[in-house]
């Protein structure tokens, strides 16, 4: 298969960075090697709660993996995406629209030199601003899981439930 220069341009792997141990051990040290990603896990818990379908996370998740520095928007371009997500280019112009529509993306135009028309930049503020809005909620109902789940591990603690009294035969067995 051969790339075009926007391709070249867009498809360029993360910059090389040290990483745990543990991430080497987990998924192997030459699948870390080829890039990885960081989404938080939010993203995914929230989904539905944000209104993402499958595609439409897909595509996030896919512009996620070309933004590696907080200052530089990722810039993939439309076919690069296409050809990830086995979709048309005019599938994933439509999904991106949604996702702007609904606040998450933005595109901004970009252009070279001479004028002519580049890939677009996606700016992901909405999507992290949508996250942080979620994050208390999230974090509430996981520490209060959290709390019902240590309640219940305590050794040697058997509540009985409210409202039930011993059987007649087990008060009569051990009034014998």
């Amino acid at each position: 298969m051969t790339t075009t220069n926007s391709q070249e341009d867009d498809a360029t792997p993360a910059p090389t960075i040290k990483t745990s141990k543990a991430s080497a051990d987990k998924w192997g040290q030459q699948v870390i090697e080829l890039g990885f990603c960081l989404v938080p896990s939010l993203l995914l818990r929230a989904q539905q709660r944000i209104g993402l379908n499958p595609t439409q996370l897909a595509v996030l998740l896919q512009l996620c993996d070309f933004w590696w520095d907080k200052e530089r928007k990722p810039y993939p371009s439309k076919e690069t995406l296409a050809l990830r997500l086995s979709l048309s280019e005019r599938q994933v112009q439509r999904y991106i629209a949604e996702l702007e529509q609904a606040g998450l993306v933005r595109r901004i135009e970009r252009r070279s030199a001479n004028g002519g028309k580049l890939s677009n930049i996606y700016d992901l503020s909405g999507l992290v601003k949508r996250l942080q809005e979620l994050e208390p909620e999230f974090r509430e109902a996981e520490e209060s899981a959290k709390a019902a789940r240590k309640a219940v591990e305590k050794p040697g603690f058997k509540p009985r439930p409210k409202g039930k009294q011993p059987s007649d035969a087990q008060s009569t067995a051990r009034d014998a």
